[in-house]
């Protein structure tokens, strides 16, 4: 039996691609975790943009907390199943009146996988509507094969690779994942997927989880690692990563870099970028 979504919400899952909304944590305590991010965004200026942009439940132990809460996971587990290992964790956030904006696109692309056995779970920490710049999403695309995409690295895009289809969809059946601080959207790896700039005076705020099944693994001869967040990892096919002893913990932070730095292979395949480019 499914915990969180019924059963009619977890076959249109799987016949659209995603679901929202699911109300995870309350406003305050999603609110709470804004001003923990700002706090840092404060005291470290530049640090969320450049050093810790990427896997960032490596070393900060408040986003190693949103992770691995069990509203979160059990959300997850009904559309990847009992066992989840969680492969990265950045924020998506666009301030107020700006640019910034994600082109239409596919996960699946180049995250390097041998499986789509993968949910990303959206977890909105300022109101995320369509004049904020809310995800958009096409329905039902996941079905099909790989689209052709081409890289960009425009500066206003929030994607790594500045990546976008080579051929725009109808955007007349695109659907705006509407959220409120404190619930999530779920989607899968190879739904079409992007967003436009947000157009108010607050800035939008979305903490993107990356969720895979145990026995995804990497193609290619690159190491990758993940963390076990609930159930077991029968199959190996990740290095085991482990939790901030504190925030910003030297341990972690030395780790951290290691992992970004293979990362950085998956996601540069192909481009005359590098890990300095991720950082």
């Amino acid at each position: 039996m499914p915990k969180i979504l019924s059963d009619v919400e977890v076959e249109a899952y799987k016949r659209n691609g995603f679901h929202f909304p699911v109300r995870v944590m309350s406003v305050e305590k999603a609110q709470g975790y804004r001003r923990s991010l700002e706090a840092f965004e404060s005291s470290q200026p530049g640090n969320i943009r450049n050093q810790i942009k990427t896997k960032m439940h490596l070393v900060l132990t408040w986003i190693y907390e949103m992770v691995s809460n069990p509203g979160i996971l059990d959300a997850v587990e009904d559309v990847l199943g009992p066992n989840i290992l969680c492969w990265n964790a950045t924020f998506f956030t666009k301030e107020a009146n700006d640019p910034g904006h994600v082109t239409w696109h596919q996960d699946a692309t180049y995250w390097g996988m041998d499986s789509q056995d993968i949910c990303s779970a959206w977890i909105a920490l300022s109101p995320s509507t369509v004049e904020s710049g809310a995800m958009q999403v096409m329905p039902g695309t996941h079905h099909s094969e790989i689209l052709e995409h081409e890289d960009t690295f425009d500066k206003h895009n929030l994607l790594t690779r500045g990546q976008k289809l080579a051929k725009d969809p109808d955007e007349s059946k695109a659907v705006s994942l509407v959220l409120q601080p404190g619930e999530l959207s779920l989607h899968h790896v190879a739904l079409v997927h992007g967003s436009k700039p947000n157009r108010t005076n607050d800035r939008r705020i979305g903490l993107a989880i990356r969720y895979v099944a145990p026995h995804v693994k990497q193609t290619g001869d690159i190491q990758d690692s993940a963390m076990l967040v609930r159930g077991k990892d029968r199959f190996g096919n990740f290095t085991a990563e482990k939790p901030p002893a504190s925030d910003m913990d030297a341990e972690a932070l030395a780790f951290h870099s290691q992992v970004l730095e293979n990362l950085a292979k998956v996601k540069f395949a192909g481009t005359d970028h590098s890990y300095k480019d991720a950082v």
